[in-house]
């Protein structure tokens, strides 16, 4: 069994201000590189062997403040972007909640049925998830790695390592600079679904994002099929 140090980059203006950030390409704002000192204290004895990091800045800029610190190689992994959130990027999630209640519950609720206007849907993401660990998981099958992901794509993450469902992306969006340790046990090459308890990490603060200018979606038929529908 490997186990996986799976870190939520640092704070961006865009978590602070509770702002959708899809894949934009923001850096840490000075909190944000605070809590990147932080975490590199708080795991520092967990016996790293090497830390993976979406391509993204923040993800990136946190990556190497703990690889720095702690005398490890970071690599950078294709297919780990965030959540491409298309138009919602940049807009207030509470801005969402008001003028769509619909859309912001489904996404809430049921996200595989929602597409972003000119995003992408969370089958996509899952794709590029597995595809991403794939090879990484099959190399390392044992030993502790680290993983920089961000919110929401790291709750896609957590769900293919077998931590359960996706929760609420909403409030993940705005979730920053904490980490968890999971134990991954493969079967066929594929994470086995094992819930384990998560190592001691940050409190979180921040309120979700979403668009203003949203059309209203169809609910899935019966909760049993699940359509998905562009907003």
């Amino acid at each position: 069994m490997s186990q996986v140090v799976l870190i939520l980059p640092g704070a961006t203006d865009y978590e602070l201000q509770g702002r959708i950030h899809g894949d934009l390409d923001i850096p840490l704002c000075e909190e944000g590189r605070a809590e990147v000192e932080r975490i590199s204290r708080e795991v520092q004895d967990l016996g790293l062997e090497v830390i993976y990091s979406s391509c993204c800045s923040s993800a990136v800029q946190t990556a190497e403040g703990i690889g720095k610190a702690l005398g490890l190689k970071v690599k950078k992994l294709d297919n780990l972007e965030n959540l491409d959130h298309g138009l919602w990027q940049g807009l207030l999630i509470d801005e969402v909640k008001q003028k769509q209640p619909r859309v912001y519950r489904q996404w809430q609720e049921q996200p595989e049925s929602v597409c972003p206007p000119d995003g992408e849907t969370i089958d996509h993401a899952r794709s590029r998830v597995e595809t991403a660990l794939a090879k990484v998981l099959k190399k390392h099958k044992d030993g502790v790695i680290g993983l920089v992901v961000p919110e929401p794509l790291a709750s896609v993450v957590r769900e293919h390592l077998g931590q359960g469902d996706l929760g609420d992306l909403w409030q993940a969006n705005c979730e920053h600079g904490c980490w968890g340790l999971i134990t991954v046990e493969l079967s066929g090459g594929r994470p086995v679904p094992k819930v384990v308890p998560n190592a001691a990490h940050s409190a979180l603060n921040g309120s979700p994002v979403v668009p203003t200018s949203v059309t209203g979606i169809a609910a899935p038929k019966n909760g049993s099929h699940v359509e998905t529908h562009k907003v």
